[in-house]
């Protein structure tokens, strides 16, 4: 005879709250207005709308399929080559520091889970200090590893500025052994980057309260260019004898759903390094075992090939040029939008009401997040006077 077990079970899961991005994707998506505008969802779109496979790329792939004998194992770093390459454009002249060392990981995410749970390995005391607004995933990636999260504010939406003051404030009370969490570049979900004095006062602060800076940069090449771009972690790497980098391919290769990332690490010495990358391999195992080859094989072999490399570079210009040109559309078309010229990457936030992102979406289509927060490359050239228009009619 069956008896009721007075243990927890699987049934007695508590409901979870759906992510709002993923449910804005599913409500656009249900949509069937055909003009509907879609700046929620967080991918480069071209000028006519689509998220293309990058020329460099398309052809990396058809070599790859041309001249790939095997589909064995890699082991627990991935591609050994990758990382490498990846470190002559986003770390500069620290590429080759013997203190440095990275692996391939499962696109960002994975490179910041990592990150976190060998934090957490190492001193699972250390709080986490973050700006808000950041990027919705990195409370969860923060939390669900048992570190605790020290939340301040960041962005001042209706001033359209970063509150500097609140952040160094945050800094400068953390305790020695905190950890950092910093946007490398194209702030997700404000574009408002810090200043290259900016970063220097971090950059101080971090080194004086003895912190662990966490550098999650995602969009390389999207905002001022490769190098300019990667400034503010090189000013980092330069002071700091301990940085953990999380980077990601899949924007600025249009690698999205190939999952493409690295995780570097950054110790006094190459001994403690190596340790240190121990235990992430450890780690890594637990978790997934090994990464996916293909999307890192493919960004692998445009990198080590001068002319897919030199064509993967001028897309990215042309990129970068793009979101240049639609955030001065945006911002002419009204005195209060002036300040998303002055942004960087592919996101900004309206300082408008969640009721009026519901009137955006219900009188003429347009999605974004309740937050005000939107794609500025999420819509087709022929759209960007329509959401524009739509804009300033709700500002007023």
């Amino acid at each position: 005879m069956l008896t009721t077990s007075s243990h927890p079970r699987l049934s007695d899961l508590e409901d979870i709250k759906s992510d709002s991005l993923l449910a804005l994707i599913a409500l656009a998506n249900s949509d069937p207005r055909e003009d509907k505008i879609d700046v929620g969802v967080g991918v480069y779109k071209d000028g006519t709308g689509a998220t293309p496979i990058l020329r460099a790329v398309k052809v990396a792939e058809k070599l790859l399929w041309e001249r790939q004998e095997s589909k064995s194992y890699l082991g627990g770093r991935g591609d050994v080559e990758f990382p490498k390459l990846i470190g002559q454009f986003l770390l500069g002249p620290h590429a080759g520091d013997p203190r440095i060392d990275g692996l391939q990981t499962p696109g960002g995410c994975g490179a910041l889970s990592l990150a976190f749970k060998l934090i957490n390995a190492a001193n699972p005391q250390a709080r986490v200090l973050v700006g808000v607004p950041t990027w919705p995933n990195h409370e969860p990636i923060v939390t669900g590893v048992g570190l605790e999260l020290h939340a301040y504010p960041y962005y001042d939406r209706e001033a359209r500025s970063i509150r500097f003051d609140a952040m160094m404030k945050a800094l400068s009370s953390a305790r020695a052994g905190d950890i950092a969490l910093l946007h490398g570049c194209c702030h997700n979900p404000t574009g408002a980057d810090l200043s290259a004095a900016q970063w220097a006062e971090v950059t101080r602060v971090v080194v004086e309260r003895n912190l662990l800076p966490v550098v999650d940069i995602a969009y390389q090449g999207l905002g001022d260019g490769l190098d300019e771009d990667a400034a503010g972690l090189r000013r980092i790497l330069d002071a700091c004898d301990e940085v953990l980098v999380a980077q990601s391919c899949d924007k600025n290769f249009g690698v999205y759903r190939d999952r493409v990332g690295t995780l570097f690490i950054k110790t006094a010495s190459a001994e403690s390094t190596a340790r240190a990358m121990a235990h992430v391999l450890q780690i890594a195992r637990e978790m997934w075992s090994m990464p996916p080859d293909h999307g890192a094989a493919a960004v692998r072999v445009v990198l080590q090939d001068p002319a897919l490399k030199a064509d993967w570079l001028a897309e990215l210009g042309e990129m970068r040029a793009r979101i240049k040109r639609i955030r001065s559309a945006i911002s002419a078309a009204h005195p209060g939008l002036a300040y998303i010229g002055e942004q960087k990457g592919m996101f900004s936030m309206l300082p408008i009401s969640r009721d009026q992102v519901l009137k955006l979406r219900e009188d003429h289509g347009i999605y974004m997040a309740d937050s005000g927060r939107f794609n500025v490359l999420g819509m087709a050239d022929d759209a960007v006077d329509r959401f524009t228009q739509a804009i300033v009619a709700v500002i007023g």
